[in-house]
């Protein structure tokens, strides 16, 4: 049998069947034996001899820790389950290994000591690993055990939560930041320092509160990026961007004294990567300050004081930062790959957070920029003007934006002309930022017919281009909308000839650059935002829409390989979004073609597996085809209904059962009384679903809200299902969440507005089948709920509205008096003049406690 060190070095062999059959068989040992494998396994790696001690790290490593939650669980308790003094032993020999002379193995030990301490420090076991390391760079020359021991305590501050690491702060900050020191002899020591540093910035904050140690630190991460070393000079910069991420209020003074100067010579280096981070750290100024306005402007309208402070500095650096921004935008190469992240699309990036923190402030200088290059000889300065114009479109003031778009609109036009691809597509960028920010500045007599013209023509040039065009078409149909029941809109005469180029690049096989995609999204957009003088045009597009579908479903079997796989699936998605949204726009004149689209949606439903993303996209169509046909879509039930219930038990695939759950609610709308029919099944099964401890919580909600789209269907009849209904919306009223857990939060909220809207279905169905007093005995439990809700302060605007309304439904059904002292309370009358007079709430949240409050009115007379 060959040895653990041969099976390991067939690991990284380039023949895939040993290398298969090398992890198979370290599998089998692990499996057979896991205390041996991993006593086996930190031998290898801790001999200098040993050809394979890489390999054993890796593979003690993997045998540690993964990606995935559940299976890191698996692995930390296989890892627990050994011995108390053989994990001691092992744990030891890496330590020591550390400092070993082959740096490679050094630096995969680093990473196995972490993946042991991210197991036991939570478990409050070996809880002076850190103690430990820092003795070794306490009492060592040894630069490889420096070096590895600082990756080590990085890796663990990585991978560690904050809270566990927090009461040994002091101990790694003085150590790593010793490490950094710019009198530190070498490099690769100052390196991992600057690392572990950066990983530990989170839970040193105590540490930054302190004026002196907060000094220090600084210090030390601005003198390294001073260093000769490329590699530390760009986590040196990390660093500060992390920092100004977690420490802006504390910064005014560094910025004052260092980081201005710094981080603008940063911007300059000659070093791609140092002056990308340099460029990262101006943006994280920006949307630091952008967020702060925001919470300032809040502060205000509610009004109170902010609770921090906004120092502008992108305004106070900006004459240091924007001149070096707009000429790194000029900074590219022909053969750059437009997907990989370079210094121009950051400086690109950046300026646009700029012009948002700092609004009008940058518009005279980028303007004298666009003006001095939009026509400059090298494309490189034509296409950094027009990025940076695009770039600012957003901030500054409209007004102040009018006059120089508007002189700007048939450079641009023309521009889409430009022999270079880049600026071209740059063009079309900066075109649909114009039309979906500033549409007031394309005269529809002057400029709309070049302006589509030139869009179109880019639908044929590169498939970079095609994107960017499509999104400007997007743009224009969104913003120069008429109202749905409008004749005509002032896209309309373009309408036919923009779908047809459309079509063509939908017809396309490949989907480069997202073409056929974008293509697609055009086309469902232009089709939502037309006018009625289009719907010949439609008509012709459904035809279309469907042969392509048919066609998809033909070929489906034939397809192999799992790119092409996704590929195909993707494309019956998009074309299915276009189907959805054709019989949204039509409305009831899809009747004509219903019985084409259900058969063919059918006929998807059939191919499609279990687990296909298809599913959700052909229950959407359906979903649109139930509201657009109504009563009339009775006829496909039967046969629709097995896809239906299968989505409904469908529990792995969450997202789908949810959509389903919607369909049902759909169904009933549509349907109205004559939907009774179905009741028994669609209750039995969605309250079975409520009982699922495998179902996604996310669709409980949901759950709950069509109980009332299904009591307003049938109305009295719903009485049947009332007792049961009411048991499980009691049993959810109960659920809470503590004040910290936001997720939970926000699902409560959640849970609360689908109980509410139950309740006001059930209430509103109740009383068209003359059958309120049904509700009687419930209506105090109802009013305890909602009474809850109110006082919570984190209950939605959403929510608040929806309560109000049942309030007021609940007045109006019980008009008599019956429930005159629930309508009385205090908490009530509080809740209807918050839901009048709160200056947070929207104008529909308003009118809804002004008709609540009439409804209360009249109930307690």
């Amino acid at each position: 049998m060959a040895s653990i060190g041969d099976i390991l070095l067939s690991t990284l062999s380039p023949d895939q069947q040993i290398r298969e059959a090398a992890t198979t068989q370290l599998e089998t040992a692990a499996s057979e034996d896991f205390k041996q494998y991993v006593v086996m396994l930190c031998q290898e790696l801790s001999s200098d001899q040993s050809q394979a001690r890489i390999a054993a790290g890796l593979a003690l490593k993997n045998a540690l820790t993964a990606r995935e939650p559940e299976r890191r669980k698996e692995l930390s308790a296989r890892w627990m389950n050994i011995d108390h003094q053989t994990r001691d032993q092992i744990k030891a020999l890496v330590l020591t290994t550390l400092g070993t002379t082959d740096i490679r193995a050094g630096v995969v030990t680093a990473q196995v000591v972490a993946a042991v301490a991210a197991i036991e420090l939570p478990l409050g076991q070996w809880e002076d690993v850190i103690r430990l390391m820092l003795q070794n760079l306490q009492t060592t020359d040894n630069t490889n055990l420096k070096q590895c021991t600082l990756q080590a305590i990085g890796f663990v501050c990585e991978t560690i939560d904050r809270e566990i690491l927090t009461a040994q702060a002091n101990s790694i900050l003085t150590a790593v930041v010793q490490g950094a020191r710019k009198d530190e002899p070498s490099e690769a020591v100052r390196l991992a320092a600057i690392t572990a540093l950066y990983n530990s910035l989170e839970f040193v904050e105590e540490n930054f509160k302190r004026e002196g140690e907060r000094n220090y630190i600084m210090q030390v991460i601005c003198e390294a990026t001073q260093s000769q070393d490329v590699e530390v000079q760009v986590h040196s910069f990390e660093c500060l961007v992390r920092i100004m991420q977690l420490y802006y209020e504390m910064m005014p003074y560094y910025m004052q004294k260092a980081l201005f100067g710094l981080t603008v010579q940063g911007m300059k280096s000659d070093n791609e990567r140092v002056a990308l981070q340099a460029v990262e750290f101006w943006s994280t100024v920006c949307e630091e300050e952008i967020d702060l306005e925001a919470m300032t402007l809040e502060a205000y309208e509610n009004n109170e004081q902010p609770t921090h402070i906004n120092y502008n500095f992108a305004k106070a650096a900006l004459s240091e930062t924007l001149p070096t921004l707009l000429l790194l935008m000029a900074k590219q190469d022909e053969d750059d790959d437009e997907d990989d992240w370079n210094l121009s699309m950051a400086a690109g990036t950046c300026l646009s957070l700029t012009a948002q923190c700092v609004g009008d402030a940058c518009v005279a200088s980028v303007i004298q920029f666009v003006e001095a290059n939009i026509r400059h000889a090298e494309w490189q300065y034509r296409e950094a003007s027009v990025m940076a114009f695009g770039s600012i479109l957003e901030g500054p003031s409209p007004e102040l934006l009018q006059t120089p778009v508007a002189q700007a609109l048939p450079f641009l036009i023309e521009m889409m002309n430009d022999p270079v691809i880049k600026v071209k597509d740059t063009t079309a960028w900066t075109l649909g930022r114009v039309s979906q920010s500033l549409i007031q500045c394309i005269k529809p007599d002057v400029h709309l017919q070049p302006l589509i013209e030139a869009l179109v023509r880019g639908l044929e040039d590169s498939n970079r281009i095609v994107s960017n065009c499509c999104l400007s078409l997007m743009n224009l149909a969104e913003q120069l909308a008429s109202d749905q029941d409008a004749p005509t809109s002032l896209m309309s005469p373009f309408f036919e000839g923009i779908i047809t180029s459309l079509l063509q690049i939908t017809g396309r096989s490949t989907n480069e650059a997202f073409s056929r995609t974008s293509a697609y999204e055009a086309i469902s957009i232009l089709v939502t935002h037309s006018a009625k003088d289009t719907f010949p045009i439609i008509s012709a597009l459904s035809t279309t829409i469907l042969d392509r579908l048919e066609q998809s479903i033909t070929v489906q079997n034939q397809i192999v390989g799992i790119d092409e796989r996704n590929s195909h699936s993707e494309l019956q998605s998009n074309i299915c979004s276009v189907l959805t949204n054709i019989i949204r726009r039509v409305g009831k004149d899809i009747v004509s073609i219903a019985d084409r689209i259900m058969t063919v949606l059918l006929q998807l439903l059939s191919a499609a597996s279990k687990h296909s993303t298809i599913l959700e996209d052909a229950f959407l169509a359906i979903g649109a085809l139930t509201t657009s046909l109504e009563t009339e879509f009775a006829r496909y039930l039967e046969s629709f209904a097995p896809f239906l219930f299968n989505a409904l038990q469908n529990h792995e695939e969450y997202q789908l059962c949810s959509i389903a759950v919607g369909l049902i609610g759909d169904i009933c709308r549509s349907l109205g009384p004559e939907s009774a029919t179905y009741c028994n099944n669609f209750m039995t099964t969605l309250l079975q679903n409520l009982q699922s401890p495998v179902l996604h919580r996310n669709v409980k909600p949901a759950i709950l809200s069509c109980f009332g789209d299904i009591a307003l269907a049938i109305e009295g009849q719903f009485g049947g299902y009332l007792d049961v209904t009411m048991n499980v919306l009691s049993q959810a009223c109960s659920i809470r969440a503590s004040p910290a857990d936001y997720d939970m939060i926000d699902y409560v909220n959640q849970l609360r507005e689908g109980i509410v809207d139950a309740y006001v279905g059930i209430v509103q169905g109740l009383k068209a089948g003359e059958s309120s007093a049904l509700l009687a005995p419930h209506v105090g439990h109802i009013f305890e709920f909602l009474n809850t809700v109110f006082h919570d302060p984190e209950r939605s605007d959403t929510l608040l509205r929806s309560m109000i309304g049942l309030i007021g439904d609940l007045a109006d059904s019980f008009p008599g008096g019956e429930i005159k002292n629930l309508l009385l309370s205090d908490w009530v009358g509080q809740c209807l003049k918050e839901g009048r007079s709160s200056r947070q709430n929207s104008v529909t949240t308003k009118e809804v406690a002004r008709w609540a409050k009439e409804m209360v009115k009249r109930a307690t007379m």
